[in-house]
């Protein structure tokens, strides 16, 4: 029996997306699935959601090079095939995490977006509090949305900016989830408790 399935992508690449993706799948109970990991000298982002006490699920491409998976993929002299990168048919709760943002390629014809649309599952838009967010983030729903996308909402990482958060929320129309501060220390019990602390788990559900 397929369980629940939620997608978690980004604004950007390096934001916080994993740390969001694997604080959201303790919180549930979930199983962690990145379907293409791009990047492995200092281990994958499924590596770190091990170290964080998830379950995972092995990747459907391992891929060397830290770059956009179409061109990673092209240096190891692979193929991507699409039909690879369904969604796993398994019990219980899947978060899946895609690679940087919604608009990166994974063949010279498919982007992440795209493959959302394929999907369609819910998304979570993982996106910063920083300067420029709220450029990236509107930009970043716009595709996701002219796709057909469903947005479940918006998950901030960093510091507090108010103005910029429900800018966002109010421009783009969607959810605003919460904000993950940023941790001095990751790990199990410190995830936790902010995730705890400033989401709703009820929201994800």
């Amino acid at each position: 029996m397929t369980g629940h399935r939620i997608v978690v992508t980004g604004t950007d690449t390096d934001i916080g997306k994993t740390v969001f993706a694997a604080a959201l799948a303790r919180a549930l109970g979930a199983t962690y699935w990145k379907p293409i990991q791009a990047g492995i000298e200092d281990g994958g982002d499924a590596d770190t959601a091990a170290r964080l006490g998830l379950r995972t699920l092995p990747e459907a491409y391992r891929l060397n090079t830290p770059c956009s998976p179409h061109r990673a993929a092209e240096i190891d002299g692979i193929a991507i095939d699409a039909a690879r990168l369904a969604i796993p048919n398994i019990e219980g709760t899947l978060v899946i995490e895609g690679a940087g943002g919604v608009l990166v390629p994974i063949t010279s014809e498919l982007l992440f977006a795209d493959l959302f649309a394929r999907w369609v599952e819910p998304v979570v838009l993982v996106a910063r509090t920083a300067l420029g967010t709220i450029n990236h983030s509107l930009l970043s729903i716009e595709a996701l949305r002219a796709r057909g996308v469903p947005i479940l909402g918006i998950a901030f990482i960093g510091d507090a900016v108010e103005d910029s958060e429900a800018t966002i929320a109010r421009l783009g129309g969607v959810s605003r989830l919460g904000r993950l501060p940023c941790l001095d220390r990751i790990a199990p019990e410190t995830l936790d408790a902010a995730f705890a602390a400033h989401f709703r788990v009820e929201d994800f559900a």
